[in-house]
């Protein structure tokens, strides 16, 4: 797709060893900037970032389906939503708005958190629960196999191979085709690829949170799909004469745009999910898989780990 993004260098050529595309599973291909579709719940002047609730239907349902026909258009072909995500009005909302487009696009849903209340996130890893809630979202997204599955959080209550098992004997059955992991770490990963295969690991990591880098150099081994949320955070590097914005300026493009750029360059198997409700920002969002940064810049910003 042509971008047309003015913020994005247009005369510099694309270089062939930074793919724009992973394969989930090794079958699945995927552009390597998702859409998070976390924010598209509450209404105005409900918190945002990590504080929000994410407990009620988008307040304007017509402009949430628009914006997520857009992400289509615009390149999206892996959306991110969870069961819990507004009690399942999430997962409503994207079958509503991606149904005309297919196989064209990839939906990722989580199990296993209880919402008893706004602000309450419970892990909850029961098999006969984890399988109940697939099936929930199953039927919510209108589908027959969901094609990645991640579990949302471990729940230190159950061992991991029966929570593991769970969602393995969904894949078996044909209800799942990959199954994912939520903010593990590497004991974790490794505990639960005794299992089942693992296709995707979706941890908190940007900028300023850097804490899973020991998954993130893992995941890579294992040709598994590294996928942060909350990948545009920047905390101190969002100084506007930091280094984030000085190599911003000389690769001509915008912080936020950089900031997703010095991801896809920390590896080929990173895939962020960037969550917006404007669609200026989802456009520029996905016009960073045409950002470029050299090894030099990728360092100045923060990249020597």
């Amino acid at each position: 797709m042509t971008n047309t993004n003015a913020n994005t260098p247009a005369d510099k050529p694309a270089r062939t060893d930074f793919p724009n595309v992973f394969h989930l599973g090794g079958d699945l291909p995927v552009r390597r900037i998702g859409y998070g579709t976390m924010r598209l719940a509450d209404g105005p002047g409900d918190p945002t970032g990590p504080e929000a609730r994410i407990w009620s239907p988008p307040a304007d349902r017509a402009a949430a389906l628009d914006l997520l026909r857009t992400a289509v258009e615009s390149g999206v072909t892996l959306f991110d939503t969870a069961d819990a995500y507004a009690l399942g009005a999430g997962e409503e909302l994207l079958a509503e708005a991606l149904r005309p487009y297919g196989d064209e696009v990839a939906v990722a849903t989580k199990v296993g958190n209880l919402r008893p209340s706004p602000t309450e996130w419970v892990p909850l890893g029961h098999p006969a629960y984890l399988r109940q809630q697939t099936e929930l979202s199953l039927r919510r997204l209108r589908t027959e196999r969901i094609d990645l599955l991640y579990l949302h959080r471990i729940d230190e209550n159950y061992p991991v191979a029966e929570q593991l098992g769970a969602l393995k004997a969904l894949q078996e059955e044909g209800k799942v085709r990959h199954i994912g992991l939520s903010e593990v770490t590497v004991e974790q990963l490794t505990e639960a690829e005794r299992t089942a295969p693992v296709a995707a690991v979706q941890n908190l990591y940007n900028l300023s949170a850097r804490h899973h880098e020991a998954v993130l150099d893992h995941t890579a081994e294992r040709g598994i799909a590294f996928v942060p949320f909350f990948p545009v955070a920047m905390g101190a590097h969002a100084d506007p004469e930091g280094p984030v914005a000085r190599v911003a300026r000389e690769v001509g493009a915008t912080p936020s745009q950089t900031a997703l750029a010095w991801l896809l360059h920390r590896g080929p198997h990173v895939v962020p999910i960037p969550g917006t409700t404007s669609e200026h920002h989802l456009k520029e969002n996905m016009a960073a898989l045409d950002v470029r940064l050299t090894d030099e810049q990728f360092a100045a910003i923060g990249g020597a780990v």
